[in-house]
């Protein structure tokens, strides 16, 4: 370091980038020296599916590289190792990207607190717009997509912050006490992890899928999502950047661009109402029976190995198994048989997700979960509930999708429809789709009116 200047502490958490990062334009502001450091909060790592915490250590490895190993990487409790490194080189500041996530709030509020008379800097979140910045004429927070969408599309959102790696002049860390190796996650990514990957990804998907999202992005067997969804939770990308490609006159770009806004939406939702990361956000569904005991433990064992009788749900959850994705439609799907087919708690399903999922994001998943339970903001109607064959008739017409992951359906022409078709090795349904229905909404009170039994037939 250079004599008579006082370092900053830039670290790193959700963000694992150096482009369009606002906390670095901060931390580097008045030409200061930056220490990048990372931290392995043990309380983090322990949730973390092996897929997501690999991919966040590959992300971390990226970055590593670009700043030519000067990121100081340690392991502990933030509100001691922040303190410790912050006086250790004497910093003036630690500098972050502000986080909202029930837990992300604690932590930061216990190392402001142990930090004493050094401030903890929040610039920037990883949102478009962050969960405090719009609310009702009230002042009260949405609770419903389509106001809280229309007041976030006329929300302005700054271009990205032109920042890289010659933005500051970083601080070797080879001096400091208690540095650790990036630890190594022994599973398969299917997908490359780092900023640069993330903007090689995205690149390709704005040349060669974009334009058909709006028309295809349902379609399993057209591979047209943009995988994007593990980058934007890890920080290797912003929003912003991808917001930067998107016209909202092209109905393509508009869709995304409204996938967006739900991210910022359930996150707002969950710093809202923080109780809904693990309980229902509408407490009346706290009454709803679902199955318990030895049978539901084994009917959900079915489930996650996809080994349920229906070839839609079980490809979804043998791609959820073997890779750690799983398109948003089949998370719908799956999610529908698990809380309206199996009658059990969405919890379990969520759970799971994001024990598996390289994208896992809590605000993302249990709000998608609650979506189809019924019990959200926003929620399905609780008439509404998934017909796996339909599903699967409508969304991988030819049956590709299916064949892909479930190889004993390989040589069925009709994967949808196995009546009379049913290869050996392929187990029969573990439940009556029809009468589970009819179970299901008994369970959520509906009166099966012939008013009411026609809107479902409608939705589904």
């Amino acid at each position: 370091m250079h004599a008579g200047q006082v370092p900053t502490v830039l670290w790193f958490r959700r963000d694992l980038r150096l482009g369009d990062l606002p906390s670095l334009a901060a931390a580097a502001r008045e030409d200061k020296e930056v220490l990048a450091c990372f931290v392995f909060d043990p309380r983090l790592q322990m949730p973390s599916g092996a897929r997501r915490l690999r991919f966040l250590c590959d992300s971390l490895r990226a970055l590593r590289d670009v700043l030519d190993g000067r990121i100081f990487i340690t392991q502990g409790k933030p509100h001691e190792r922040i303190p410790a490194i912050a006086k250790e080189i004497g910093a003036s500041a630690v500098h972050v990207s502000e986080e909202f996530t029930p837990f992300g709030r604690r932590r930061d509020a216990a190392v402001r607190a142990a930090l004493d008379d050094v401030p903890l800097v929040a610039t920037g979140s990883p949102y478009l717009v962050s969960p405090t910045r719009i609310s009702k004429p009230d002042g009260t927070a949405f609770r419903v997509f389509t106001p809280f969408y229309r007041r976030w599309h006329e929300s302005d959102w700054r271009a990205p912050a032109a920042t890289g790696a010659h933005s500051a002049s970083w601080i070797d860390p080879g001096h400091l006490d208690h540095g650790i190796e990036i630890p190594t996650v022994d599973v398969e990514l299917d997908v490359e992890a780092g900023e640069t990957a993330a903007l090689r990804r995205w690149e390709t998907f704005v040349d060669a899928g974009l334009e058909r999202y709006a028309k295809d992005r349902n379609r399993l067997d057209h591979n047209a999502t943009s995988r994007m969804s593990a980058h934007l939770h890890a920080g290797t990308i912003h929003p912003r950047t991808l917001v930067a490609d998107l016209d909202p006159r092209h109905g393509g770009h508009q869709a995304y661009l409204r996938e967006l806004a739900f991210r910022d939406f359930y996150a707002s939702v969950v710093h809202h109402w923080p109780h809904s990361a693990w309980q229902n956000w509408n407490r009346q569904f706290d009454a709803m029976r679902t199955e318990s005991g030895a049978a539901a433990t084994k009917a959900f064992e079915c489930w996650k190995a996809g080994r349920t009788g229906f070839p839609i749900v079980d490809a979804g959850m043998r791609q959820l198994r073997a890779t750690g994705f799983m398109p948003n439609r089949v998370r719908m799907i799956t999610a529908s048989f698990l809380v309206k087919d199996l009658h059990l708690p969405w919890q379990w399903g969520a759970r799971w997700f994001m024990d598996q999922l390289v994208d896992g994001d809590l605000a993302n998943n249990q709000h998608g979960w609650q979506w189809t339970a019924g019990s959200g903001t926003d929620a399905a109607p609780y008439f509404r509930v998934f017909n796996p064959v339909t599903q699967g008739e409508k969304f991988d017409q030819d049956g590709d999708y299916v064949r892909r992951w479930v190889p004993e359906l390989k040589d069925v022409v009709d994967v949808h429809d196995l009546d009379g078709n049913r290869p050996r090795q392929y187990p029969e349904p573990i439940v009556d789709h029809a009468h589970e229905r009819k179970e299901a909404l008994r369970r959520y009170g509906l009166l099966t009116s012939p008013t009411q039994e026609t809107k479902g037939r409608a939705r589904r």
